[in-house]
């Protein structure tokens, strides 16, 4: 990977907060990145999270489908999302990019941001929607945009679709590992670090499929129970931020401090909160044989290694958490419809697909997850650049 086409750094003349656009490449002349909002946010941060969407978009790409590939951007703003002048910040941010949105940067909600957050944020600075840059690009721009705003509209058991796709490409992703070393899921074990859209919704589709979840942790601390926790019950007490109601826990059911997550015995760790959070330090209490990487860059390289020299699979981000993104694309383009059934069923089958790739490379390379998804984006980068063109 050669260095961004285009990096931005913006100050607010109201705050002195500082905000990043990067933009790592242009396919069709667009590219496609969430906008994150987080008290100590970063241009290096920003950068890498451009890089990784550029990999997202190339490893969803299918010769058959409708959707087609996009580059690879990505958003940052530093600030925490609960402080007072953060909406209008995020209108200040969004009101200066906005040249770069209207033309070549699709966005909308990560870290520390809702859609409906950015999207009454964008409206207010005078834009027509956060994803307008791809509208050129679309046969039928008016149809395309009804099917996205049908499947925003839709609910499941009160949940928003939106909220819950990537949760589910997160699940299937865990899934597919564990088939794949025939581990059954009854009696397999997972800890999940943060319950906010991705965490949470990566618990309950686990749940479901016959796996307990053993702890979760927010900002308050770790909650565990070896027998399995009430996921449901845990859900409907979160609020806003993710953060679960104490007031709900059962007699079983223990506080334990914020880290406590990574010791817990079990089979499967699922960080979805915040980068960074497992390094060369505390890697070493990790007893799990996966980290499923629902966050973006939860795991240092460094921490990495060591976790692979122990016979630890990180199942990285880029593959993992990239069903939110590819789903949006695949409704707007029309590979499936505003139909919650057909969403979950074309989620699973594509990341299931693509998670038994990855893994399948890393067996025959000798290599980590993480190297073989960097290969097979190697081997179509060439291919998307060839059949649409693309700016370095």
């Amino acid at each position: 990977m050669t260095t961004p086409l285009m990096s931005l750094v913006w100050t607010d003349h109201v705050t002195g907060r500082r905000g990043f656009l990067v933009v790592d490449r242009l396919v069709r002349g667009v590219s496609s990145g969430g906008l994150r909002m987080r008290a100590g946010c970063t241009l290096d941060e920003v950068t890498s999270l451009a890089r990784g969407m550029t990999m997202k978009e190339a490893l969803h790409y299918d010769p058959e489908g409708r959707y087609v590939p996009l580059g690879g951007a990505k958003g940052g703003i530093d600030c925490d999302p609960q402080d007072p002048d953060a909406y209008g910040l995020l209108v200040r941010y969004l009101r200066a990019m906005r040249p770069y949105i209207e033309t070549l940067w699709t966005t909308g909600e990560d870290l520390g941001l809702t859609q409906d957050l950015v999207d009454r944020a964008a409206a207010e600075a005078g834009l027509v929607s956060s994803i307008q840059a791809m509208y050129p690009l679309l046969d039928d721009e008016a149809a395309a945009r009804r099917r996205l705003a049908d499947a925003f509209a839709v609910d499941v058991d009160g949940i928003g679709l939106d909220e819950l796709v990537g949760g589910c490409g997160v699940a299937e992703s865990a899934l597919a590992a564990l088939d794949r070393a025939s581990v059954p899921y009854a009696g397999t074990r997972v800890a999940v670090q943060g319950l906010g859209t991705m965490g949470g919704a990566t618990a309950r589709f686990l749940t479901r499929a016959g796996l307990t979840v053993v702890a979760v942790a927010d900002i308050k601390g770790t909650i565990a129970n070896p027998r399995g926790l009430d996921v449901e019950a845990l859900l409907a007490a979160r609020d806003a931020y993710g953060t679960v109601d104490r007031g709900v826990l059962r007699p079983g059911d223990r506080e334990l401090p914020g880290d406590a997550w990574l010791s817990v015995d079990a089979e499967v760790l699922v960080p979805a909160a915040v980068s960074y959070a497992i390094d060369a330090a505390n890697q070493e209490r990790i007893t799990a044989r996966w980290i499923v990487e629902a966050a973006n860059m939860p795991v240092l390289p460094e921490a990495e290694e060591l976790l692979a020299a122990r016979g630890v699979a990180v199942l990285p981000d880029v593959v993992v958490n990239s069903g939110t993104n590819a789903w949006w694309w695949w409704t707007l383009f029309g590979d499936i419809g505003a139909d919650a059934d057909e969403a979950f069923a074309y989620t699973r089958r594509s990341m299931r697909a693509l998670v038994g790739l990855m893994l399948a490379r890393a067996e025959t390379d000798g290599t980590t997850p993480r190297a073989a998804a960097h290969a097979i984006v190697a081997d179509r980068l060439p291919v998307i650049a060839a059949r649409f063109g693309w700016y370095r």
